[in-house]
């Protein structure tokens, strides 16, 4: 991928507004969402890219079959079309590359992380009309088909994998693989799209974390996650230690008190030594 180029001032600012409004909308929409995402990541995804990507999930949605049968026949339907026809899946070097968390590079590329490419099924089973949904597997994103209350009649499949569709024990043997711990049935509950988004986000987050020189990554992962209705408070510490460590001491400073606030409700010892950071921030201007 080319080193993306940040979004200029005011158009990063309309984004924004806009991610914000989506985010807070009765029902947000998870590809405008992503797109948006990938549109703050990459100052080269203007408004005609978003379109196109937009566009290409309707048109591979309707090279699906109409209404193919229950669950099963959604998921191999989607494994046939995606992953075997149009080669989307994932490998182990996807997690090195940012691109792997920009929809509009997904679409591009085939290629990404588990939670993406389960966007793109998602999106394109849910134009088709599938009983479709997200399930947030700890260490690994998959896709359910069926009633989600109805354990028995639900169906998984993962994209990572070309969309294999998983047998009974599957499920349980990603959840040891990823964490050594048991599969627990709420584990399988459909996973909200703001839930998707943040977990998104915190996948950015991870990467710029691994690559100290890429602070403006984090930086904006950490401001569009605090834009969406629901988020840990803590993000505003993590958000302030970058400001410091870009060199904004005196926003990272404001921050860092706004946050001491928040936390001396609970924890006036916590809060204290924040303030003392807050110090230490403003000392640097001097």
């Amino acid at each position: 991928m080319r080193l993306p180029h940040p979004p200029p001032p005011e158009r990063s600012a309309e984004l924004r507004r806009r991610f914000a409004e989506e985010a807070r909308s009765e029902r947000p929409d998870l590809s405008a969402l992503c797109l948006l995402i990938g549109a703050e990541a990459d100052g080269g995804l203007d408004e005609a890219g978003i379109d196109a990507a937009q566009i290409e999930l309707d048109e591979l949605a309707g090279r699906l079959p109409f209404r193919p049968g229950g669950p099963r026949s959604w998921a191999v339907a989607l494994r046939e079309l995606l992953g075997e026809r149009y080669g989307f899946r994932g490998f182990a070097a996807d997690y090195q590359r940012l691109e792997s968390s920009l929809l509009h590079e997904v679409l591009r590329r085939r290629r990404g992380l588990p939670i993406l490419l389960s966007v793109v099924w998602m999106e394109v089973a849910r134009r088709a009309g599938a009983p479709v949904y997200g399930v947030a597997l700890p260490g690994h994103f998959v896709v359910g088909f069926g009633a989600a209350e109805e354990a028995a009649g639900q169906v998984l499949a993962d994209p990572f994998d070309g969309g294999r569709v998983l047998a009974g024990a599957d499920a349980e043997l990603l959840v040891a693989g990823a964490t050594g711990a048991s599969l627990d049935p709420s584990m399988l509950a459909p996973a909200d799209p703001l839930d998707v988004v943040l977990r998104i986000l915190n996948n950015v987050r991870a990467w710029a974390a691994a690559r100290p020189e890429r602070s403006d990554v984090a930086l904006w992962a950490v401001e569009l996650s605090l834009l969406l209705p629901s988020h840990p408070a803590r993000l505003r510490y993590e958000r302030a230690q970058l400001l410091v460590e870009r060199g904004d001491f005196l926003a990272g400073a404001s921050e860092l008190e706004a946050y001491a606030e928040v936390v001396g409700a609970v924890d006036e010892g916590a809060a204290e030594r924040v303030r003392g950071q807050a110090r230490a921030a403003r000392a640097l201007l001097n």
